[in-house]
């Protein structure tokens, strides 16, 4: 009834932005997501969002961060007369029923859910592209290696080329005042990646949420996977995007991903920041702050003539 209603709806929204929320199965209840299908389109873009509580417009609500990054994304798209779904992960948001634990994930299952949402889209599409952000990069990666009848390619958006214990400790090396705390990380970031439990009580009290045992057995799955090694599966179309203003994630990680994939594009964003933004000068977390800020000016013309190419 859910895909009749759908069709019924598409049939009648002619509007220039016309999105929908539509729903899947899930494993316990729908996973659920906002179709933006623009007019006749055949070809059209599933995003997969980062990591976090982050939703299907690109806001972490719980942090504060407002970016719009996905909802701007899937306009932009539209006015070049491309599809597109944002979804919520499995566990969060709209999809809050599907699981009773949105902890209870590994990357294996985020990937299959990639999937079936292009199974759905595949539905009145003739190709969909997968464009995975951060983290979802590596999903995207891991759901090409069984590849959907109607999956054409791969959009890796600020994603890690290096497993993501060492990236993160990089990450976390750049906070201010580090030092005092970083061997500490690096011994629990070891032991996630073996499987052991760590303490994290050693950790100052502002990382203790970041690797709360809820969250162990998931960063040890995925810390698990090297994405450049996962990439050397895909030998469809690939398009690398990369910031050179990230903070998160590093050229060195579009080098990477790029050796993995010689028949990919890569395209630098230049002053990009790890939410598809320009970086505003003097005020470097401006992105992540303000929703009404645009999106990388080179951003959506590189997509769109990725898809669109013959």
């Amino acid at each position: 009834m859910r895909v009749f209603l759908f069709y019924l709806f598409a049939a009648f929204c002619t509007a220039p932005l016309c999105a929908e929320p539509v729903q899947i199965p899930g494993p316990q209840s729908l996973l659920e997501g906002e179709y933006l299908l623009q007019g006749a389109a055949s070809r059209g873009v599933l995003i997969i969002p980062g990591s976090g509580p982050v939703n299907r417009d690109g806001n972490l609500p719980q942090t504060g961060t407002e970016t719009n990054m996905y909802l701007l994304l899937t306009e932009g798209l539209a006015a070049t007369g491309i599809a597109s779904l944002r979804i919520d992960k499995r566990g969060m948001f709209g999809s809050a029923n599907a699981i009773d634990d949105a902890n209870d994930v590994t990357i294996e299952a985020y990937a299959q859910d990639a999937r079936d949402w292009v199974n759905f889209m595949a539905q009145n599409l003739d190709c969909i592209w997968i464009a995975g952000h951060s983290e979802g990069g590596l999903v995207a990666l891991v759901a090409a290696q069984t590849p959907p009848e109607k999956l054409c390619g791969l959009i890796l958006i600020a994603a890690p080329g290096r497993p993501l214990g060492p990236l993160m400790l990089e990450q976390l090396r750049k906070v201010p005042d580090s030092d005092a705390w970083i061997d500490e990380v690096r011994h629990v970031i070891a032991a996630l990646v073996t499987g052991s439990t760590p303490d994290t009580s050693v950790l100052p009290v502002t990382l203790q949420a970041l690797f709360r045992p809820a969250l162990h057995p998931y960063l040890h799955n995925l810390f698990s996977f090297d994405p450049a090694d996962v990439a050397r599966d895909w030998h469809g179309p690939a398009l690398i995007l990369q910031g050179d203003a990230d903070i998160q994630v590093a050229m060195q990680d579009a080098d990477l991903l790029a050796d993995a994939l010689p028949q990919s594009r890569r395209i630098i964003l230049s002053g990009g920041t790890h939410v598809l933004k320009a970086q505003i000068p003097d005020r470097p977390f401006a992105t992540y702050r303000d929703p009404s800020l645009p999106l990388h000016p080179d951003l959506l013309p590189a997509i769109a003539a990725f898809i669109l190419s013959p």
